[in-house]
Protein backbone atom coordinates (compact mmCIF):
# COMPACT_ATOMS: atom_id res chain seq x y z
CA UNK A 1 0.00 0.00 0.00
CA UNK A 2 1.34 3.41 -1.04
CA UNK A 3 0.99 6.57 1.02
CA UNK A 4 0.67 9.84 -0.90
CA UNK A 5 1.44 12.84 1.29
CA UNK A 6 -0.31 16.10 0.45
CA UNK A 7 1.28 19.21 1.89
CA UNK A 8 -1.24 21.90 2.83
CA UNK A 9 -0.50 25.54 3.56
CA UNK A 10 -3.15 26.31 6.18
CA UNK A 11 -3.47 30.09 6.51
CA UNK A 12 -5.71 31.53 9.21
CA UNK A 13 -5.85 28.49 11.51
CA UNK A 14 -5.58 30.43 14.77
CA UNK A 15 -9.16 31.69 14.36
CA UNK A 16 -12.20 29.94 15.79
CA UNK A 17 -13.25 28.07 12.63
CA UNK A 18 -9.72 27.54 11.37
CA UNK A 19 -8.64 25.81 14.57
CA UNK A 20 -11.75 23.87 15.56
CA UNK A 21 -13.35 22.79 12.30
CA UNK A 22 -10.55 22.78 9.75
CA UNK A 23 -7.43 21.85 11.70
CA UNK A 24 -8.62 19.75 14.66
CA UNK A 25 -11.86 18.15 13.43
CA UNK A 26 -10.82 17.79 9.79
CA UNK A 27 -7.11 17.57 8.94
CA UNK A 28 -5.88 16.18 12.28
CA UNK A 29 -8.88 13.84 12.44
CA UNK A 30 -8.03 12.54 8.96
CA UNK A 31 -4.45 11.95 10.08
CA UNK A 32 -5.65 10.20 13.25
CA UNK A 33 -7.83 7.80 11.26
CA UNK A 34 -4.85 6.80 9.13
CA UNK A 35 -5.52 9.00 6.11
CA UNK A 36 -7.99 8.65 3.25
CA UNK A 37 -8.23 5.41 1.28
CA UNK A 38 -8.03 5.94 -2.47
CA UNK A 39 -9.60 3.81 -5.23
CA UNK A 40 -6.24 2.30 -6.25
CA UNK A 41 -5.16 1.36 -2.74
CA UNK A 42 -3.23 4.58 -2.20
CA UNK A 43 -3.66 6.29 1.17
CA UNK A 44 -3.79 10.08 1.17
CA UNK A 45 -2.13 11.69 4.18
CA UNK A 46 -2.43 15.47 4.70
CA UNK A 47 0.69 17.25 5.96
CA UNK A 48 -0.18 20.75 7.19
CA UNK A 49 2.02 23.74 7.79
CA UNK A 50 0.29 26.36 9.92
CA UNK A 51 0.46 29.99 8.80
CA UNK A 52 -0.60 33.15 10.62
CA UNK A 53 0.49 36.59 11.79
CA UNK A 54 0.80 35.84 15.51
CA UNK A 55 3.90 33.70 16.11
CA UNK A 56 3.07 33.01 19.76
CA UNK A 57 -0.41 31.73 18.91
CA UNK A 58 0.96 29.59 16.08
CA UNK A 59 3.69 28.10 18.27
CA UNK A 60 1.21 27.20 21.00
CA UNK A 61 -1.23 25.68 18.52
CA UNK A 62 1.51 23.69 16.80
CA UNK A 63 2.88 22.39 20.12
CA UNK A 64 -0.59 21.48 21.42
CA UNK A 65 -1.11 19.21 18.43
CA UNK A 66 2.14 17.32 18.35
CA UNK A 67 4.71 19.75 17.05
CA UNK A 68 3.23 20.73 13.69
CA UNK A 69 5.23 22.86 11.28
CA UNK A 70 4.39 26.56 11.32
CA UNK A 71 5.57 29.91 9.99
CA UNK A 72 4.57 33.58 9.90
CA UNK A 73 6.26 33.99 6.50
CA UNK A 74 3.69 32.98 3.90
CA UNK A 75 5.90 34.15 1.02
CA UNK A 76 8.55 31.53 1.79
CA UNK A 77 6.05 28.76 1.06
CA UNK A 78 5.09 29.85 -2.45
CA UNK A 79 8.16 28.18 -3.93
CA UNK A 80 8.02 25.14 -1.64
CA UNK A 81 6.94 22.14 -3.73
CA UNK A 82 6.22 20.11 -0.60
CA UNK A 83 2.99 22.11 -0.23
CA UNK A 84 0.96 22.03 -3.45
CA UNK A 85 -2.32 23.06 -1.75
CA UNK A 86 -3.20 26.44 -0.29
CA UNK A 87 -6.06 26.68 2.21
CA UNK A 88 -7.39 30.04 3.39
CA UNK A 89 -9.49 30.64 6.52
CA UNK A 90 -8.41 34.23 7.17
CA UNK A 91 -10.74 37.15 7.64
CA UNK A 92 -12.64 37.94 4.45
CA UNK A 93 -10.70 41.11 3.65
CA UNK A 94 -7.41 39.19 3.39
CA UNK A 95 -8.64 36.28 1.29
CA UNK A 96 -8.72 37.63 -2.27
CA UNK A 97 -5.10 38.81 -2.47
CA UNK A 98 -3.58 35.72 -0.87
CA UNK A 99 -5.67 33.28 -2.92
CA UNK A 100 -4.76 35.24 -6.07
CA UNK A 101 -1.07 35.03 -5.16
CA UNK A 102 -1.36 31.31 -4.46
CA UNK A 103 -2.93 30.73 -7.89
CA UNK A 104 -0.13 32.74 -9.53
CA UNK A 105 2.37 30.34 -7.94
CA UNK A 106 0.52 27.29 -9.20
CA UNK A 107 -0.95 26.19 -5.88
CA UNK A 108 -4.26 24.34 -5.80
CA UNK A 109 -6.93 26.18 -3.82
CA UNK A 110 -9.39 25.29 -1.08
CA UNK A 111 -10.80 28.20 0.89
CA UNK A 112 -13.48 29.40 3.22
CA UNK A 113 -16.41 31.58 2.23
CA UNK A 114 -16.95 34.36 1.38
CA UNK A 115 -14.29 33.94 -1.31
CA UNK A 116 -14.06 37.75 -1.62
CA UNK A 117 -15.86 40.90 -0.53
CA UNK A 118 -17.47 41.34 -3.97
CA UNK A 119 -18.56 39.02 -6.76
CA UNK A 120 -16.24 40.57 -9.36
CA UNK A 121 -13.21 39.57 -7.28
CA UNK A 122 -14.76 36.16 -6.60
CA UNK A 123 -15.29 35.54 -10.31
CA UNK A 124 -11.78 36.82 -11.01
CA UNK A 125 -10.35 34.15 -8.72
CA UNK A 126 -12.36 31.50 -10.56
CA UNK A 127 -11.14 32.70 -13.97
CA UNK A 128 -7.54 32.82 -12.77
CA UNK A 129 -7.81 29.29 -11.38
CA UNK A 130 -9.24 27.98 -14.66
CA UNK A 131 -6.50 29.72 -16.67
CA UNK A 132 -3.82 28.32 -14.35
CA UNK A 133 -5.35 24.81 -14.69
CA UNK A 134 -5.26 24.26 -10.96
CA UNK A 135 -7.91 22.54 -8.86
CA UNK A 136 -10.05 24.71 -6.64
CA UNK A 137 -12.85 24.40 -4.14
CA UNK A 138 -14.85 26.39 -1.59
CA UNK A 139 -16.12 25.29 1.82
CA UNK A 140 -19.88 24.68 1.68
CA UNK A 141 -20.12 22.75 4.92
CA UNK A 142 -23.85 22.89 5.58
CA UNK A 143 -24.52 20.46 2.73
CA UNK A 144 -22.91 17.73 4.87
CA UNK A 145 -24.70 18.47 8.12
CA UNK A 146 -26.59 15.32 9.20
CA UNK A 147 -29.89 17.21 9.37
CA UNK A 148 -29.54 18.55 5.83
CA UNK A 149 -28.40 15.19 4.48
CA UNK A 150 -31.57 13.68 5.89
CA UNK A 151 -33.52 16.50 4.25
CA UNK A 152 -31.79 15.74 0.94
CA UNK A 153 -32.83 12.10 1.30
CA UNK A 154 -36.46 13.15 1.70
CA UNK A 155 -36.22 15.30 -1.43
CA UNK A 156 -34.57 12.53 -3.45
CA UNK A 157 -37.23 10.00 -2.42
CA UNK A 158 -40.09 12.43 -3.22
CA UNK A 159 -41.38 12.49 0.36
CA UNK A 160 -42.75 16.02 -0.05
CA UNK A 161 -44.58 15.63 -3.33
CA UNK A 162 -44.49 19.15 -4.75
CA UNK A 163 -42.38 21.41 -2.52
CA UNK A 164 -44.33 24.59 -1.79
CA UNK A 165 -42.15 26.71 0.46
CA UNK A 166 -39.07 26.74 2.67
CA UNK A 167 -38.50 28.65 5.91
CA UNK A 168 -35.00 28.91 7.32
CA UNK A 169 -34.33 30.31 10.79
CA UNK A 170 -30.72 30.84 11.82
CA UNK A 171 -29.02 32.61 14.67
CA UNK A 172 -28.55 33.14 18.36
CA UNK A 173 -27.82 35.93 20.80
CA UNK A 174 -24.23 37.13 20.56
CA UNK A 175 -23.39 38.94 23.78
CA UNK A 176 -22.14 42.48 23.35
CA UNK A 177 -18.94 41.90 25.30
CA UNK A 178 -19.85 44.43 27.99
CA UNK A 179 -20.81 42.00 30.77
CA UNK A 180 -20.13 38.60 29.16
CA UNK A 181 -17.40 37.64 26.69
CA UNK A 182 -18.50 37.86 23.06
CA UNK A 183 -18.80 34.57 21.14
CA UNK A 184 -17.85 36.02 17.77
CA UNK A 185 -14.91 38.28 16.78
CA UNK A 186 -15.54 42.01 16.87
CA UNK A 187 -14.70 42.46 13.17
CA UNK A 188 -18.02 40.75 12.38
CA UNK A 189 -19.75 44.03 13.27
CA UNK A 190 -17.43 46.45 11.44
CA UNK A 191 -18.10 47.17 7.75
CA UNK A 192 -14.51 48.24 7.03
CA UNK A 193 -13.24 44.85 8.21
CA UNK A 194 -15.61 42.78 6.05
CA UNK A 195 -18.28 42.22 8.68
CA UNK A 196 -22.04 41.90 8.34
CA UNK A 197 -24.42 38.97 8.55
CA UNK A 198 -25.61 39.36 4.94
CA UNK A 199 -22.11 38.85 3.51
CA UNK A 200 -21.55 36.01 5.96
CA UNK A 201 -24.79 34.06 5.74
CA UNK A 202 -26.18 34.71 2.24
CA UNK A 203 -23.19 32.76 0.90
CA UNK A 204 -24.52 29.78 2.87
CA UNK A 205 -28.12 30.27 1.81
CA UNK A 206 -27.09 30.45 -1.86
CA UNK A 207 -25.53 26.99 -1.96
CA UNK A 208 -28.15 25.45 0.35
CA UNK A 209 -31.00 26.69 -1.85
CA UNK A 210 -29.23 25.99 -5.16
CA UNK A 211 -28.38 22.42 -4.16
CA UNK A 212 -31.71 21.50 -2.52
CA UNK A 213 -34.50 23.66 -3.91
CA UNK A 214 -33.42 25.04 -7.28
CA UNK A 215 -31.29 27.91 -8.51
CA UNK A 216 -32.00 31.26 -6.87
CA UNK A 217 -33.68 33.65 -9.33
CA UNK A 218 -34.55 36.71 -7.21
CA UNK A 219 -34.08 38.18 -3.74
CA UNK A 220 -35.86 40.65 -1.49
CA UNK A 221 -33.94 41.48 1.68
CA UNK A 222 -34.11 43.78 4.67
CA UNK A 223 -31.10 44.15 6.92
CA UNK A 224 -30.76 45.80 10.31
CA UNK A 225 -28.14 46.87 12.81
CA UNK A 226 -30.12 46.13 15.95
CA UNK A 227 -27.29 46.52 18.46
CA UNK A 228 -25.39 49.75 17.88
CA UNK A 229 -22.59 49.37 20.45
CA UNK A 230 -20.45 46.36 21.31
CA UNK A 231 -17.20 45.78 23.19
CA UNK A 232 -14.12 44.37 21.45
CA UNK A 233 -11.58 41.76 22.57
CA UNK A 234 -9.75 44.38 24.65
CA UNK A 235 -12.96 45.40 26.42
CA UNK A 236 -13.27 48.70 24.58
CA UNK A 237 -16.67 49.88 23.26
CA UNK A 238 -17.05 50.53 19.54
CA UNK A 239 -19.83 51.53 17.16
CA UNK A 240 -21.36 48.76 15.05
CA UNK A 241 -21.86 49.97 11.48
CA UNK A 242 -22.95 46.85 9.65
CA UNK A 243 -25.92 44.48 9.71
CA UNK A 244 -26.36 42.00 12.56
CA UNK A 245 -29.70 40.65 11.29
CA UNK A 246 -31.31 40.05 7.89
CA UNK A 247 -34.78 39.03 6.79
CA UNK A 248 -34.91 37.71 3.23
CA UNK A 249 -37.14 36.00 0.69
CA UNK A 250 -35.71 34.12 -2.30
CA UNK A 251 -37.41 32.57 -5.33
CA UNK A 252 -36.02 29.65 -7.33
CA UNK A 253 -36.32 28.36 -10.88
CA UNK A 254 -38.46 25.51 -9.51
CA UNK A 255 -41.08 27.97 -8.29
CA UNK A 256 -40.22 27.45 -4.61
CA UNK A 257 -40.40 30.42 -2.22
CA UNK A 258 -37.67 30.37 0.43
CA UNK A 259 -37.67 32.67 3.48
CA UNK A 260 -34.53 32.91 5.62
CA UNK A 261 -34.12 34.89 8.82
CA UNK A 262 -30.53 35.37 10.03
CA UNK A 263 -29.76 37.07 13.33
CA UNK A 264 -27.06 37.52 15.94
CA UNK A 265 -29.62 39.29 18.15
CA UNK A 266 -32.19 36.56 18.82
CA UNK A 267 -32.69 34.19 21.72
CA UNK A 268 -33.34 30.62 20.64
CA UNK A 269 -36.65 28.87 21.22
CA UNK A 270 -36.55 26.29 18.46
CA UNK A 271 -34.97 22.88 18.02
CA UNK A 272 -31.54 24.10 16.90
CA UNK A 273 -29.43 27.13 16.00
CA UNK A 274 -30.44 26.49 12.39
CA UNK A 275 -33.77 24.99 11.37
CA UNK A 276 -35.10 24.59 7.83
CA UNK A 277 -38.83 23.91 7.52
CA UNK A 278 -39.99 22.48 4.20
CA UNK A 279 -43.69 22.17 3.30
CA UNK A 280 -44.94 20.00 0.44
CA UNK A 281 -48.24 18.68 -0.85
CA UNK A 282 -47.58 15.22 0.63
CA UNK A 283 -45.60 16.05 3.75
CA UNK A 284 -43.43 18.48 5.69
CA UNK A 285 -40.07 18.30 7.44
CA UNK A 286 -38.00 20.39 9.82
CA UNK A 287 -34.24 19.86 9.68
CA UNK A 288 -31.81 21.01 12.34
CA UNK A 289 -28.05 20.65 12.40
CA UNK A 290 -28.19 16.92 13.20
CA UNK A 291 -31.83 15.83 13.41
CA UNK A 292 -34.82 15.97 11.10
CA UNK A 293 -38.51 15.67 11.97
CA UNK A 294 -41.24 14.71 9.48
CA UNK A 295 -45.01 14.79 9.23
CA UNK A 296 -46.75 13.00 6.39
CA UNK A 297 -50.04 14.08 4.88
CA UNK A 298 -51.75 11.03 6.41
CA UNK A 299 -50.77 12.06 9.95
CA UNK A 300 -51.35 15.80 9.62
CA UNK A 301 -53.84 17.03 12.28
CA UNK A 302 -56.97 18.97 11.36
CA UNK A 303 -56.86 22.14 13.46
CA UNK A 304 -59.83 24.43 13.97
CA UNK A 305 -59.27 28.08 14.89
CA UNK A 306 -60.58 28.83 18.37
CA UNK A 307 -58.55 31.34 20.40
CA UNK A 308 -60.93 31.07 23.38
CA UNK A 309 -59.69 27.66 24.55
CA UNK A 310 -56.31 26.00 25.02
CA UNK A 311 -55.38 24.06 21.92
CA UNK A 312 -56.61 20.45 22.10
CA UNK A 313 -53.82 19.41 19.73
CA UNK A 314 -50.21 18.84 20.76
CA UNK A 315 -48.69 19.91 17.46
CA UNK A 316 -45.17 18.74 18.25
CA UNK A 317 -46.41 15.25 19.12
CA UNK A 318 -47.52 14.76 15.52
CA UNK A 319 -43.97 14.90 14.20
CA UNK A 320 -41.69 11.87 13.93
CA UNK A 321 -37.93 12.11 14.30
CA UNK A 322 -36.05 10.44 11.46
CA UNK A 323 -33.69 7.68 12.56
CA UNK A 324 -29.96 8.06 12.01
CA UNK A 325 -29.51 4.97 9.87
CA UNK A 326 -25.93 5.65 8.82
CA UNK A 327 -23.05 7.34 10.64
CA UNK A 328 -22.42 10.97 9.72
CA UNK A 329 -18.97 12.48 9.96
CA UNK A 330 -18.14 16.10 10.77
CA UNK A 331 -19.47 18.22 7.90
CA UNK A 332 -16.20 20.08 7.33
CA UNK A 333 -14.18 16.85 7.41
CA UNK A 334 -16.56 15.19 4.94
CA UNK A 335 -15.99 17.95 2.40
CA UNK A 336 -12.23 18.02 3.06
CA UNK A 337 -12.07 14.32 2.22
CA UNK A 338 -14.00 14.87 -1.01
CA UNK A 339 -11.70 17.72 -2.00
CA UNK A 340 -8.49 15.77 -1.26
CA UNK A 341 -9.81 12.85 -3.33
CA UNK A 342 -10.58 15.31 -6.11
CA UNK A 343 -7.05 16.69 -5.87
CA UNK A 344 -5.35 13.29 -5.93
CA UNK A 345 -7.67 11.18 -8.08
CA UNK A 346 -9.64 13.75 -10.11
CA UNK A 347 -12.99 12.64 -8.66
CA UNK A 348 -15.89 15.09 -9.17
CA UNK A 349 -15.99 18.19 -6.97
CA UNK A 350 -18.54 20.76 -8.21
CA UNK A 351 -18.18 23.16 -5.25
CA UNK A 352 -15.59 25.37 -6.92
CA UNK A 353 -14.61 29.04 -6.84
CA UNK A 354 -17.42 29.97 -9.21
CA UNK A 355 -19.94 28.53 -6.74
CA UNK A 356 -18.23 30.63 -4.08
CA UNK A 357 -18.58 33.74 -6.25
CA UNK A 358 -22.30 33.01 -6.60
CA UNK A 359 -22.63 33.23 -2.83
CA UNK A 360 -20.97 36.64 -2.77
CA UNK A 361 -23.19 37.73 -5.67
CA UNK A 362 -26.32 36.91 -3.66
CA UNK A 363 -24.97 38.86 -0.68
CA UNK A 364 -24.31 41.87 -2.94
CA UNK A 365 -27.79 41.70 -4.42
CA UNK A 366 -29.30 41.31 -0.95
CA UNK A 367 -27.54 44.49 0.16
CA UNK A 368 -28.79 46.26 -2.98
CA UNK A 369 -32.35 45.05 -2.32
CA UNK A 370 -32.17 46.41 1.22
CA UNK A 371 -30.77 49.75 0.08
CA UNK A 372 -33.24 50.20 -2.80
CA UNK A 373 -36.17 48.53 -1.00
CA UNK A 374 -37.15 46.30 -3.93
CA UNK A 375 -36.93 42.82 -5.45
CA UNK A 376 -33.68 42.15 -7.34
CA UNK A 377 -33.31 39.48 -10.04
CA UNK A 378 -30.27 37.19 -9.78
CA UNK A 379 -28.55 36.93 -13.18
CA UNK A 380 -26.37 34.03 -14.27
CA UNK A 381 -22.77 34.53 -13.21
Amino acid sequence: MTTQRIGIIMNGVTGRMGTNQHLVRSILAIRAQGGIAGPDGTTLMPEPVLVGRNKAKLAKLAETHGGLAYTTDLAELWQDDRYPLYFDAQTTLRRYEDVKTAIAHGKHIYCEKPVATNSADGLDLYNRAVAAKIKHGVVQDKLWLPGLRKLKYLIDTNFFGEILNVRGDFGYYVFTGEHQPLQRPSWNYRAAEGGGIILDMFCHWRYVIDNLFGNVTAVSALGATHIKTRWDEQGKPYNCDTDDAAYATFTTDRGIICQFNSSWCTRVRRDDLLTIHVDGTQGSAVAGLRQCWVQHDATTPRPIWNPDIDSPIDYRAGWEQMPTGIPYDNAFKAQWELYLRHLAFDTPFPWNLKEGAKGVQLAELGLTSWKERKWIDVPAL
